[in-house]
């Protein structure tokens, strides 16, 4: 039966009280209670620096056995590097294997950056060294990417394309893996909106599609609040 995983990008946000968050919540309990009322977050932290393990130790203890982590690729790879084929990848991937034993690590999302022209052979490449029993995602940001050599490639490696919208980009919707990664980054996603989507997501799932679904974080909870409504009606 195919998974929803909802949530945000980042959760430690004070600026969710009291709407999210309660009042006198303190910050240290914010992933604890974040893991009641949804089951996954994007980690930003893993593309500044390798988590340590008692940073993973940390993450599991506070979070349930249902609850997933979804990490952003090391900037080094995708920004330092640029997708360029190096041993950084198997160091990346060891440093958050304890999430994978654990059965809570999800997609690994590798964020190209604006300024990265398509280059087929480099991502062929790239993709080399990745495990076989990790789901990876892929966001381009530059529109020449989107074409059919690559989505054969990322579909010959059981990689998703990463559907990513806002206000300035929107990706084509094209499956290429046995799941779907969507990053909602818009301002704002009235109530039709959202439940256009909740039926898209709904079709997917039918297919027996895995769904992982992030909303914009900033300065107030609607991300966290439509991915709960989300999670609540799917």
């Amino acid at each position: 039966m195919a998974k929803l995983v909802t949530g945000t990008s980042g959760f430690s946000y004070p600026a969710w009280k009291p709407a999210f968050y309660p009042q006198d919540l303190p910050a240290k309990k914010f992933l604890n209670y974040y893991s009641t009322r949804l089951n996954g977050v994007e980690i930003n932290y893993t593309y500044h620096r390798l988590p340590s393990a008692s940073t993973v130790e940390n993450w599991l203890e506070d979070t349930g056995p249902g609850f997933v982590f979804v990490l952003k690729a090391h900037q080094k790879l995708t920004h330092i590097q640029r997708l360029q084929r190096s041993e950084f990848t198997q160091v990346f991937f060891k440093s958050v294997d304890a999430l994978r034993i654990k059965g809570r690590l999800g997609p690994v999302l590798f964020q190209a950056p604006p300024n990265l022209a398509l280059d087929l052979d480099r991502l062929r490449g790239f993709l080399e060294d990745f495990p076989a029993d990790v789901r990876c995602a892929f966001e381009f940001r530059n529109k020449s990417w989107f074409t059919e050599p690559v989505y054969d490639l990322l579909e010959s490696k059981g990689i998703a394309l990463c559907l990513a919208e806002s206000d300035k980009l929107t990706v084509p919707e094209r499956v290429t893996a046995d799941f779907v990664y969507f990053r909602l980054r818009k301002e704002t996603y009235p109530p039709e909106e959202r439940a256009d989507f909740a039926a898209r997501v709904k079709t997917l799932m039918n297919r027996g599609l895995d769904c992982y679904v992030f909303f914009k974080h900033e300065d107030t909870p609607d991300g966290a609040l439509y991915a709960e409504e989300l999670l609540k009606t799917s």
